[in-house]
């Protein structure tokens, strides 16, 4: 119930303050999460899926009965990629592609016969008003019909099974919570679960009221706590997407909501489906056929993350072959020169405040090591080694970071910096000193960033400082691309050598 959000049990904040939960909502965010996968990229492997297939057995079916029989094999190098061309025309028009559509395999697999048989039709009606029928063998086109309508029709009951088997360990469920009870709340809810295959799991709902307007249970889901309490749920849950029942009219107290919900990397979406003021059809997505308003989106998703996790892996891989002998050479100048291991373990904040342990040469004494953060190196400071103070400079003492980013997985080589999770500039967290900070947790931190390049690193003794440096990580966060990431990487060496007056 909503009056028990001050239940007995609590949870850890993104601030270190002790937050405290509705019993049932602690024992939502106590379960085993598994990452979810995005829709749109088991979608997108579903047509490079159909695409292979077709390529594949137009050119078996060519090697088996037609190569060496021809003078020329022109014409099947360019029938076969139209037919793979086509196939996905053809398909995307009969939604074959929809999760609902690869999870259902009878259904999908008439459907899908019917459009082969049609693309083939067409073919053969092309193939007559163009008179090349001489040309292209007719065991060819009956043995490609017949073996590649076989090898489809295989390849979307794998899928299905797939699918099913991933719906079944919740892999491809939407974890969401909806913001806002009462008569609107409980209508968005009834009309999500009226819609089929639409892959939410609907954890509760949330709702700062405690009046009448805003029941304990709503259409049959409990009330978890407030907005202040969704924060950390979404955190320690991993929530995809959050959905607001509010009226657009409700402008101040919707600004209050997202001010604090922004800094997480879920969707937010506002539910528009009892709203009377109407925008173009194309102005809304879609939640099966409930209309929404996006209002955030995750900053890098679907195939943008499949993109930069092969980015971070080939490039820093390679990063970690070229560099591996000043890495060598570093490691034993650290040793020589002072007692204590070469490497130096950190907590910092990672990806959606969690907490990773980050790599670095060891640059102060060991005996003075400062793995809390409770103490900024300062210029000329006593606990920075001969062998720290060259390497700290010039950033070499970051370079082990390169095993988080290739091995871990923990670290991308391009992101926000990460912080050491007690930070603070003038006796005040950082967190205390820029508001939204945490929003800069919405992405995988990198061993270099847009910050970085331009001077934002190093010591930050002044509130200006880490202000900057939190504008310029955001920047990044909302503008990234494959482009920025090679742009910065490229542009990091020149900034270490021009731009280091912080850095000591």
């Amino acid at each position: 119930a909503a009056g028990a959000a001050s239940a007995t049990s609590g949870a850890q904040s993104g601030n270190g303050q002790t937050r405290r939960f509705h019993p049932l909502a602690e024992r939502i965010a106590a379960m085993p999460v598994k990452p979810t996968l995005s829709p749109v990229l088991i979608e997108g492997l579903a047509r490079l899926l159909d695409i292979a297939i077709v390529l594949v057995m137009g050119t078996l079916v060519y090697r088996l009965y037609v190569a060496g029989s021809v003078a020329s094999a022109i014409i099947y190098q360019i029938a076969i990629p139209a037919f793979a061309g086509g196939t996905l025309v053809t398909f995307q028009m009969l939604r074959l592609y929809p999760i609902g559509a690869l999870r259902h395999f009878a259904g999908s697999a008439v459907r899908l016969l019917g459009g082969w048989t049609m693309l083939f039709l067409i073919a053969l009606a092309i193939i007559f008003m163009l008179k090349i029928g001489s040309q292209i063998s007719r065991g060819w086109l009956v043995g490609f019909y017949l073996g590649g309508g076989a090898a489809l029709i295989a390849g979307r009951f794998a899928a299905a099974v797939t699918i099913r088997r991933l719906t079944r360990s919740g892999r491809l469920e939407r974890r969401t919570a909806i913001v806002g009870g009462g008569e609107a709340g409980a209508a968005l809810i009834e009309a999500l679960e009226a819609q089929p295959d639409t892959g939410l799991r609907i954890c509760g709902v949330f709702d700062d009221r405690n009046d009448a307007r805003s029941p304990d249970l709503v259409a049959g889901y409990p009330k978890l706590g407030t907005i202040d309490d969704l924060v950390e749920f979404a955190r320690r849950t991993r929530l995809d997407l959050v959905i607001f029942t509010l009226p657009i009219s409700a402008e101040a107290r919707l600004l209050t909501m997202l001010r604090k919900l922004w800094v997480l990397p879920i969707d937010i979406r506002l539910s528009a489906h009892m709203s009377k003021l109407r925008f173009r059809p194309r102005s809304y997505s879609y939640l099966g056929a409930v209309p929404v308003l996006d209002v955030f989106d995750r900053p890098i998703a679907d195939w943008d993350v499949v993109v930069k996790w092969l980015f971070d892996k080939i490039v820093g891989t390679l990063a970690l072959i070229a560099l591996s002998p000043v890495m060598l050479a570093t490691a034993i100048a650290v040793k020589l020169d002072s007692r204590g291991p070469v490497l130096f373990r950190q907590k910092r904040y990672g990806f959606n405040n969690e907490t990773v342990e980050v790599l670095k040469f060891r640059s102060l004494r060991h005996d003075m090591a400062d793995k809390a953060a409770a103490r900024q190196v300062t210029r000329d400071d006593p606990r920075v080694t001969r062998v720290g103070r060259f390497i700290r400079k010039t950033s070499i003492d970051e370079l082990p970071q390169l095993i988080n980013v290739v091995f871990k997985g923990d670290l991308s080589l391009v992101g926000p910096r990460p912080h050491a999770i007690h930070a603070h500039t003038a006796n005040r967290a950082y967190e205390q000193v820029v508001d939204g900070y945490f929003a800069r947790h919405k992405v995988k931190p990198g061993i270099t960033g847009w910050a970085q390049i331009h001077g934002w690193r190093g010591e930050t003794d002044t509130e200006e400082k880490i202000q900057r440096r939190v504008e310029h990580d955001l920047y990044y966060i909302e503008n990234w691309s494959v482009l920025l990431d090679l742009y910065i990487l490229l542009k990091t060496p020149f900034s270490l050598l021009t731009k280091n007056e912080n850095a000591y």
